[in-house]
């Protein structure tokens, strides 16, 4: 059966995803999504936090939950992201897991090493504060993309279509593992600001061919602006060639055509 037009679109598309919203950074998501329209992208994926840092619960907060409801309505998508998108130390953690939860995540790394039960119960509670918002969501995106095995089965079990990692989308639905690289800004210190506007720019250019693109936004990345001016430019020319889409408008035309 020959597809149509509207099928291809799903083979050039672009999905933007702002990480971290929650209460703490409602003002500043609501900032980048006006900058964001401004170059033409309306279909975004909000990763909200529940409880962010235990000190933002979003059910609590009516506002939060009518400007939720207000996104979604218009066109964009609630993405669960951890629950309290927090990792504590502890006592037993090697080398390796002192480097991946505290140097490379500042601490943040929730679902790197959950046991099931553990992560089931906050996959319930999460999916159940956004409802308490009047929003429903799909998919599940682990804070910093730390998603472990047990932590990824209690995903599935908990019946969510998808998830994401930093190199590849998960469809739960379909069984199948998209390979796309995200791009993401690291602005914690001055050198990491530089390394990731030499890296982000260098992998746009690799990814040109990659059937979706993907680029990540934590609400500090406004604070810095060349981060800024180098997100919204790389934006506009992805628009150029693809489709800006959300993660599960984009899963749901993939399967279509398939």
């Amino acid at each position: 059966m020959e597809k149509s037009q509207d099928d291809n679109e799903f083979c050039r598309a672009l999905v933007v995803s702002i990480h971290d919203v929650s209460p703490l950074t409602q003002r500043r998501t609501y900032e980048i999504l006006l900058d964001l329209a401004e170059v033409g992208i309306r279909d975004v994926s909000l990763l909200v936090i529940p409880d962010h840092h235990r000190r933002a619960r979003i059910a609590d907060d009516p506002e939060f939950a009518r400007w939720l409801r207000g996104e979604c309505a218009g066109g964009r998508e609630a993405v669960l992201h951890g629950y309290f998108h927090l990792r504590e130390s502890r006592g037993d953690d090697g080398p390796w897991k002192r480097i991946v939860t505290r140097s490379y995540t500042a601490g943040e790394g929730e679902f790197f090493d959950l046991e099931k039960p553990t992560a089931l119960a906050l996959l319930r509670s999460g999916r159940a504060a956004l409802n308490a918002c009047g929003v429903s969501c799909t998919g599940f995106v682990a804070p910093a993309w730390l998603l472990g095995s047990g932590a990824e089965e209690a995903v599935v079990e908990a019946d969510f279509d998808y998830t994401t990692r930093i190199a590849t989308v998960s469809d739960f639905r379909s069984g199948r593992v998209h390979r796309s690289r995200s791009q993401v800004w690291s602005v914690r210190a001055g050198w990491r600001r530089t390394c990731s506007l030499a890296w982000n720019a260098t992998l746009f250019r690799a990814a040109s061919d990659s059937p979706l693109a993907r680029i990540g936004i934590h609400p500090p990345d406004w604070d810095h602006p060349a981060i800024r001016r180098q997100i919204l430019k790389l934006a506009r020319q992805a628009l150029a060639t693809r489709r800006p889409m959300t993660y599960g408008g984009w899963l749901v035309g993939t399967r279509a055509a398939s």
